[in-house]
């Protein structure tokens, strides 16, 4: 496996991903004004396999370049990537709050510290890297506040959390598995993850939702959207992030998804900004500063 190669694009992917992911929650909630929670994850999942199966085919449809052995791997990874951890949210942010669902995201990052080091040869633990995370991290919380933790007081609650807590394990194992595959064209790659992520999705939709509702166009749009943005071409730049600059670098994302989300939020939605902004992005730039410390000051060496 080679070492991770960290540049200008890859620093810049990184914050565009960040942007992307955090418009999500924005689209999401326009597109359950007219679909049920679990469809609108179906749908988002389908129209992003049928726009990347076309691209793929039209490229002449190739995946390894070295070796078909990791085939098997596949529907695992569409599975952790898409399906899973979307039902999962899905279902767990009707007994938590939006805060703790928040905090599990960010969680991400730290699942996959410690896979990395354990699978991945390239990507050790080392202290600076450690602290910095946890400091961003720390920046999260202080951004969502007390409510992080606060208890909703349904019965379901505890089933909840473990729920949104899976999500972030699905997505921490998806990313590690992702960065052990073999050479492969990127563009095939996200195609193949999200048609499994879609067999799996759909069926699911079915069994717990029935057919799903006929919409008006302001959620058709959202959900057609979130489809084309944030599931497939976002997938598709994560693909190319993982498996280039490594899981560890990768992981950034899921400190700025909150950031993003209550920046738009107040820019778009009119919501008010927490006094607690600043503070947090300070935190939370620390946190990558320290944790991507030798990338940065080879990137500004070489600038």
């Amino acid at each position: 496996m080679t070492q991770p190669q960290i540049t200008a694009a890859s620093w810049f992917v990184v914050a565009a991903l960040g942007v992307t992911w955090g418009a999500t929650f924005m689209g999401v909630e326009i597109a359950l004004t007219g679909f049920t929670p679990y469809w609108v994850a179906a749908i988002r999942i389908f129209l992003a396999a049928a726009l990347m199966m076309v691209i793929w085919r039209i490229k002449g449809g190739p995946l390894f370049t070295t070796s078909e052995t990791a085939w098997p791997i596949l529907p695992v990874i569409g599975l952790l990537t898409t399906a899973a951890p979307f039902t999962l949210i899905g279902w767990g942010q009707q007994y938590v709050t939006s805060g703790f669902a928040g905090v599990c995201m960010a969680a991400v990052a730290l699942v996959i510290l410690p896979l990395a080091h354990f699978f991945l040869p390239n990507e050790r633990l080392t202290p600076l890297r450690v602290v910095g995370f946890l400091v961003g991290f720390a920046g999260v919380v202080v951004l969502i506040g007390p409510t992080a933790f606060a208890s909703t007081g349904v019965a379901m609650e505890t089933a909840g959390r473990f729920a949104c807590l899976g999500a972030a394990i699905c997505y921490g194992i998806a990313t590690i598995l992702l960065r052990c595959l073999p050479p492969a064209d990127p563009i095939g790659l996200a195609a193949v993850m999200v048609m499994f992520g879609a067999v799996f999705s759909v069926p699911v939709a079915l069994l717990l939702e029935g057919w799903p509702p006929i919409p008006s166009a302001t959620p058709l749009i959202a959900v057609t959207l979130l489809g084309l943005i944030p599931t497939a071409a976002a997938n598709l730049l994560a693909i190319v992030v993982i498996r280039s600059a490594g899981p560890v670098f990768f992981s950034l994302v899921n400190y700025q998804v909150p950031v993003w989300s209550v920046v738009l939020g107040a820019a778009l939605l009119g919501e008010a900004l927490p006094h607690s902004l600043l503070s947090a992005l300070v935190l939370i730039l620390a946190g990558v500063a320290l944790s991507q410390w030798p990338a940065l000051r080879g990137l500004f060496a070489r600038g």
